[in-house]
């Protein structure tokens, strides 16, 4: 009797999933291309994650080998809130510092779907400022009494460092990580983005008003909270048409973050 062996193939990634989860993956590796395309990125390092939809507490993260305009859906990789890896398409696994910290997040925040992290020039020199973010521009009078503040303990490697950062960030959305970078979170992909992206641009303004040298103008704090609550209340930031935008750029552009 001859035996023979079957070749067992699997099925694509994006029928292996939810339809839920391939839409989260496609935004997902959407919000890294764009964080690429505005320079937002430390090569193979930093992270974006998401929540999985659905009631098994998992989250999408970078494969870590790959920089951020390379990613697409289908290669980001799925972990538990334990860390434990549900697929990896590519092999590489994950970098155990974006686990670390995008791992305490989600875990003590249920309101987060996404979070993101970067070690972009502006805001690692913003975080190494002892004032912190300060309300020199429109951008970021957004974020007044909204910026929380995280000490740093060395290379996020520590699962001990998770309570302190859970700690710091509270309820807020956004978090400068001292002498590190910027972290923010949302209720979605697109409002994470738009919230790093303000963040960014806040951090870029500053930096450069502070090396022109002059006496800076700084508003009124009753002014920095009347421009938060303004932003808070744009009747069309729930509608996200900066990031159907953006996704109509990529479309033009690359649309292979789809894959």
């Amino acid at each position: 009797m001859t035996s023979r062996v079957r070749n067992l193939v699997k099925a694509p990634l994006r029928e292996r999933v939810s339809a839920e989860e391939w839409d989260a993956r496609v935004d997902l590796a959407a919000c890294y291309r764009l964080a690429a395309h505005f320079r937002m990125t430390d090569l193979i390092y930093t992270h974006i994650s998401a929540r999985v939809p659905g009631p098994a507490h998992h989250f999408l993260i970078n494969a870590f080998g790959q920089l951020w305009d390379e990613i697409s859906a289908s290669t980001l990789v799925k972990v538990t809130l334990e860390g434990d890896i549900v697929e990896d398409p590519t092999g590489y696994g994950f970098n155990r510092a974006g686990y670390v910290i995008h791992s305490a997040v989600h875990r003590a925040r249920p309101d987060v779907a996404c979070v993101m992290h970067t070690h972009t020039q502006a805001g690692i020199a913003v975080s190494a400022q002892e004032e912190g973010l300060l309300p020199l521009s429109q951008h970021a009078m957004r974020f007044w009494s909204g910026i929380a503040y995280h000490d740093y303990e060395g290379l996020a490697l520590e699962v001990e460092e998770q309570a302190r950062l859970v700690r710091d960030l509270g309820e807020r959305k956004a978090m400068i990580l001292r002498n590190h970078g910027l972290l923010v979170c949302g209720g979605s992909i697109p409002e994470t983005f738009d919230l790093m992206y303000y963040l960014e641009r806040a951090c870029q303004t500053q930096i450069a008003a502070m090396a022109g040298g002059a006496k800076l103008r700084i508003p009124a704090a009753a002014v920095a909270e009347k421009t938060a609550a303004q932003f808070k209340a744009l009747p069309y930031k729930p509608k996200r048409p900066e990031w159907k935008a953006l996704l109509r750029m990529l479309d033009r552009t690359d649309a292979s973050y789809k894959d």
